[in-house]
């Protein structure tokens, strides 16, 4: 096990998937953003079924910036509940992992 996270969030539109992830790499929360899509996502909110066009953010980092990324959710992300789903990285290239250790420690 390692000390490296991806949260998962999704955002509506491209340009604010892409203002976030650029935030969140600027401010060393995330060492790498991926953004994926468009996808679909059908989901429930406030009671009807949505059917909707999104982008997927996989960030990449660490265990204790991964609590700060939720915080900084609250400011930065358009959603009213935001989507933040933490995967704990069991593995992975050595080197890889204290890139990203040390992108979103460089500011500490």
């Amino acid at each position: 096990m390692t000390n490296a996270r991806i949260v998962l969030t999704t955002v509506g539109l491209r340009d604010a998937a892409e203002k976030l992830a650029q935030q969140l790499v600027e401010r060393r929360l995330a060492a790498c953003v991926n953004l994926v899509g468009p996808i679909r996502s059908i989901y429930r909110w406030k009671q009807k079924v949505q059917n909707e066009q999104e982008y997927l953010l996989l960030i990449k980092t660490t265990t204790d910036h991964a609590a700060q990324l939720q915080s900084a959710f609250k400011e930065l992300h358009p959603y009213e509940v935001p989507e933040c789903v933490q995967l704990p990285i069991v593995g992975g290239s050595d080197d890889y992992l204290a890139w990203l250790a040390a992108e979103v420690s460089s500011g500490d």
